[in-house]
């Protein structure tokens, strides 16, 4: 048994790929039709600067197919918060704004820290207690991002796997690497393509990437990969796992995506 493994990108307006991923006689109001059949997930950036109509939400549920979903990035005004305890009211306005709206189209909510925030076991246990598991009779899947060097430590993947709350495995070049499975599903951001190879990643990256991606959705964790807390053992048990080709080599993305996809099935 294996979880669905989805692949995408990061939004679907960017000038450069008109005429290249997307036809050139494509119109705009077009896009995300287009992209919703070539891609099986997009996450979405303009949800972290501001709020969305729910009418917004119903239309670009009414635009994508069956099995489509869209992770929304969580609102800067919850994440940047300096007591994260403190987030309540910013937390349930972004939960708030209509995102249900996208029934079965909505994927995880990805929680991105700024690098400067550091680790307080206290205040984010406090952050993590205010996300639900489901609102308007909808599951909610969380994932954090966090980019500090102090929460490298094994009492931050414990307190994510109380929560159910997955941490973001980012392959970036400056950032931590956390690949510890903490959740239900696994997240992962793949930051270092590059605009010179056609599919964002090369051949022999995706063959690897391929073979992390399928581990994790049997319930594993690539052996390859950095651990917070090496002593602990993920329960063995099907899990969906969500791929991003995200900021560097952004031009080729949709191309990375689709050729990891056909990897992974």
């Amino acid at each position: 048994m294996a979880g669905i493994i989805r692949t995408g990108i990061g939004g679907w307006t960017f000038d450069p790929w008109e005429g290249h991923f997307y036809p050139a006689d494509l119109a705009k109001k077009r896009q995300l039709e287009f992209a919703s059949r070539a891609l099986s997930v997009i996450e979405v950036n303009g949800t972290y600067y501001g709020s969305q109509k729910p009418e917004t939400f119903a239309k670009w549920a009414s635009e994508v197919p069956d099995g489509f979903v869209f992770s929304l990035k969580a609102s800067r005004f919850a994440t940047n918060k300096k007591v994260l305890a403190e987030a309540g009211e910013s937390v349930e306005k972004f939960l708030g704004q209509g995102l249900t709206e996208l029934g079965e189209h909505l994927g995880p909510i990805l929680w991105q820290f700024m690098p400067t925030k550091k680790f307080d076991p206290v205040d984010f246990g406090a952050f993590l207690a205010l996300l639900p598991a489901s609102r308007d009779g909808l599951r909610l899947r969380h994932a954090v991002e966090v980019r500090h060097p102090s929460f490298m430590v094994p009492e931050f993947a414990a307190l994510a796997r109380k929560h159910n709350v997955a941490i973001v495995y980012a392959e970036h070049a400056e950032y931590p690497e956390i690949a510890d499975v903490t959740a239900d599903f696994v997240y992962a951001r793949l930051q270092k393509g590059s605009d010179e190879v056609p599919t964002c990643y090369d051949e022999a990256a995706l063959d690897l990437w391929a073979e992390r991606l399928k581990r994790w959705s049997v319930g594993g964790q690539p052996g390859d990969l950095p651990l917070i807390d090496p002593d602990f053992t993920p329960p063995l048990a099907p899990r969906d796992v969500f791929a991003f080709f995200i900021t560097e080599g952004k031009v080729n993305a949709p191309f990375g995506a689709k050729a990891l996809q056909q990897r992974v099935g």
